[in-house]
């Protein structure tokens, strides 16, 4: 974590609002950095990084906006985090000789991401686990099919199973001793810190209707809401976030109970989110000094079970005629119950995390109408699916990952 986070103030947010994710982007890091990297090489950096925007869409223009963060290569929001990673090392990989090996864990849609904005990068290997069976299909295409520096370990088991794995590498001596490790997994601050990005210009998009704003985030790993709780504690004008979540619902029991009981990942249709064990729970609480009662006043928890995802993204297309991926419905969802228990006006904002079209069966089954899939993402289904297929223990991992290196 960046120590102290510098303080920015609103009238620095106010400033830079309107302006485009790049340049919000390269202000930001430049807050943050100071002269680490060259003013000149920052602002190239997170403009080749953020080709694309993130734009507000309004449902209910003045009562409930989405944020769509699918416009990237990938098309999901992990391309924010990838791409400045991906910037970032490349750069600093140009002051060594070593090869960095990046592990990276994934429930869906981080390992496209990553797969995709470290692809052909000079002085990267990736290799990245995923959950056998739990990934849609286009999701599996974009870790599995790019070859090159992307190695893809399909792992028989979950989510966490994989969290795991990675986690005991970066404790190993041996591997350690003869590798240069990273991860792309938002315990990787570097991973994290572009995401607030997105947070600071949705934030100048629905300024013009003058109220507080409430941010709802789908949330799995809380990664993204962490993200944005570190912007608001920079400065940005947040009234109040939403953590959104499937069955996995260890955060929202945390909230309600102040009791954290980390659990087995249940499978669900928005799998994404499907942890149990929340890497950035530690990150997030840190975020509000560890107390409860600052965390509270800060965050609201719902959950939804995979009936109420369907029927919420039925009532979603009926109302306004918007097509969303279970993941965003559960973020509508959940900034629509909160708005529902209050008298003060706000507006909410839920951030739509992954195209429609990367759960393409499942959403047309369920809206009973037909999806586009962009060429970008359609180009892939015809390509072979590379991975290397182990158990799920640590000792399987290294011996494969060992082979490829």
């Amino acid at each position: 974590m960046p120590t102290p986070l510098p303080y920015l103030g609103a009238d620095f947010f106010s400033a830079i609002a309107s302006r485009s994710l790049a340049d919000i982007g390269f202000a930001i890091s430049h807050a943050l950095f100071g002269n680490e990297i060259s003013k000149a090489d920052l602002e190239e950096l997170t403009h080749q990084a953020f080709p694309f925007e993130t734009p507000v869409v309004d449902l209910d223009p003045g009562v409930t906006s989405v944020l769509e963060l699918f416009h990237g290569p990938s098309l999901a929001f992990k391309d924010v985090g990838a791409r400045y990673m991906a910037a970032l090392m490349s750069y600093f990989s140009k002051r060594t000789d070593k090869e960095v090996n990046i592990l990276v864990a994934t429930s869906g849609d981080t390992g496209g991401a990553v797969a995709m904005g470290f692809h052909n990068v000079p002085g990267v290997r990736v290799s990245i686990l995923y959950p056998s069976g739990r990934v849609s299909e286009l999701q599996e295409k974009q870790l599995t099919t790019l070859g090159g520096n992307i190695q893809a370990f399909e792992v028989d088991g979950t989510f966490d199973d994989c969290q795991a794995i990675v986690k005991q590498a970066f404790v190993d001596a041996e591997l350690n001793n003869h590798l240069s490790l990273s991860s792309a997994n938002s315990i990787n601050i570097f991973r994290l810190i572009p995401q607030g990005f997105y947070y600071v210009s949705a934030y100048g998009q629905v300024q013009k209707y003058n109220k507080p704003v409430v941010f709802s985030t789908p949330s799995g790993n809380f990664g993204n809401l962490s993200a944005g709780a570190m912007v608001q504690k920079m400065g940005l004008p947040v009234a109040h976030f939403v953590a959104s979540t499937n069955l996995n619902q260890v955060v929202p029991n945390y909230l309600k109970t102040g009791d954290y009981n980390p659990k087995a990942s249940i499978a669900t249709i928005s799998n994404a989110m499907d942890v149990g064990s929340p890497s950035n729970f530690v990150r997030l609480a840190h975020l509000y000094d560890d107390q409860f009662d600052q965390f509270t006043s800060k965050v609201t928890g719902y959950f939804f079970d995979d009936d109420e995802t369907r029927a919420g993204m039925r009532a979603i297309y009926q109302q306004y005629g918007y097509v969303s991926c279970p993941h965003t419905a559960i973020g509508i969802m959940g900034v629509q119950a909160y708005l529902a228990g209050r008298s003060d006006d706000c507006i909410g904002v839920a951030l739509a995390t992954a195209h429609p079209a990367k759960f393409k069966p499942l959403v047309e089954e369920i809206l009973a109408t037909p999806v586009d899939v962009p060429e970008r993402l359609a180009i892939l289904s015809h390509r072979t699916k590379q991975s290397i297929h182990i158990p799920a223990t640590y000792e399987a991992f290294k011996e494969s990952f060992l082979l490829t290196v």
